[in-house]
């Protein structure tokens, strides 16, 4: 919980279905990874060549493809024009990187193509990071210190900017992946139901945990409403 203090504030209830959901989001996307990651594409065509492959026949070629350390880091840093994929998904031949590498690229082309949440996504960035952090420190500063509400007041109104940007989040993940499934499709890079069913699924896993994430983030806002109310009473 973020407020020890208030671990037994009725809240707290609100907490548990976000819990439930990112539990379970995690545990879906690890699942759906490991099961798909040991599945060859029969084009024989490792992530880093299909995000490659994409990025070319969008005209993106200015756009470079690197592999970054870790498992499941891949992002699309549009500062610099770069895919970064995993290891795991840059050397793969897999169903699982194929889609990953798919959905990174979505994000290459949404940003080429101006895509207007994209845009709004990055704009919040700073703000959304501002919030995040100092939002949670003015509100329990506010709650500690009754007699300066407005503490409060900024704290929740910080934080708001951070859930924010969770929301506008999830139509951006949502048509990175349907941007990378079209991809893969007409471009016969998977083949057959089973292929294109298995990278579906493993998109589809991977969104969950957005959506997680955008649930806990409203859960905790109207968390400190609740008790910043009733400090008010």
């Amino acid at each position: 919980m973020i407020f020890d203090p208030f671990l037994f504030h009725p809240s707290t209830i609100l907490l548990i279905p976000a819990l439930i959901l990112t539990i379970y989001a995690q545990s879906k996307v690890s699942g759906t990874y490991n099961r798909y990651a040991k599945i060859r594409s029969n084009s024989g065509l490792t992530g880093a060549a299909v995000a490659r492959m994409i990025l070319d026949e969008n005209g993106l070629y200015d756009v470079k493809v690197e592999q970054v350390a870790g498992n499941l880091t891949d992002h699309y840093d549009p500062r610099v024009h770069t895919v970064r994929l995993s290891s795991g998904v840059y050397n793969s031949t897999s169903i699982a990187a194929i889609a990953v590498a798919a959905h990174e690229t979505g994000h290459a082309v949404q940003h080429a193509d101006g895509y207007a949440p994209l845009k709004i996504r990055s704009a919040f960035v700073p703000v959304a990071s501002f919030g995040s952090q100092i939002g949670p420190f003015l509100i329990l500063l506010g709650i500690f210190i009754p007699q300066m509400p407005i503490l409060l007041t900024v704290g929740i109104y910080a934080f708001a900017f951070a859930v924010l940007f969770q929301v506008v989040t999830l139509p951006v993940e949502f048509n990175a992946s349907s941007r990378a499934l079209a991809f893969l499709g007409q471009s016969r890079i998977v083949s057959g139901y089973e292929e294109m069913d298995g990278a579906k699924k493993m998109l589809n896993a991977a969104a969950l945990t957005y959506v997680a994430a955008a649930l806990t983030a409203i859960l905790t806002l109207l968390r400190f409403v609740w008790i910043a109310s009733g400090r008010d009473d």
